[in-house]
């Protein structure tokens, strides 16, 4: 089984179409075409799921850099989710705001340890 990461799509793209794309190429066992969780609008990429990887591979050469409704899509073999970088900003759980314990590079430590200077008054 092969899990086909399909990027770079029409946001009007939908399953059925995904099925009907590839096909040719073998059997599928799923598509979904991945939506934005507040509005469920397409977000504009999709995983198909394949269950022979020779079909799979021979999908992804036949399928990548072709134009589909004024795009070219970008076919490759899915990574998992560990294997993907974190993601930047936002809050990742941490002790802090910039998302760790440790001191990263924006961090209050910082301006405390550092000598402060006399400003002018403001009037």
């Amino acid at each position: 089984m092969k899990s086909l990461f399909v990027g770079n799509m029409s946001f009007q793209t939908t399953e059925a179409d995904l099925l009907a794309l590839f096909n040719p190429f073998g059997q599928v066992t799923r598509a979904r075409v991945v939506t934005d969780r507040e509005t469920g609008r397409a977000r504009g990429f999709a995983f198909v799921e394949m269950p022979n990887d020779d079909e799979a591979d021979k999908a992804v050469a036949g399928l990548n850099g072709k134009e589909i409704g004024g795009r070219s899509l970008k076919v490759n073999e899915a990574r998992p989710k560990s294997a993907s970088p974190a993601p930047r900003g936002g809050n990742s759980g941490g002790g802090n705001r910039n998302g760790g314990g440790s001191r990263e590079r924006f961090s209050n430590e910082d301006y405390r340890e550092a000598a402060r200077q006399p400003r002018e008054p403001r009037w």
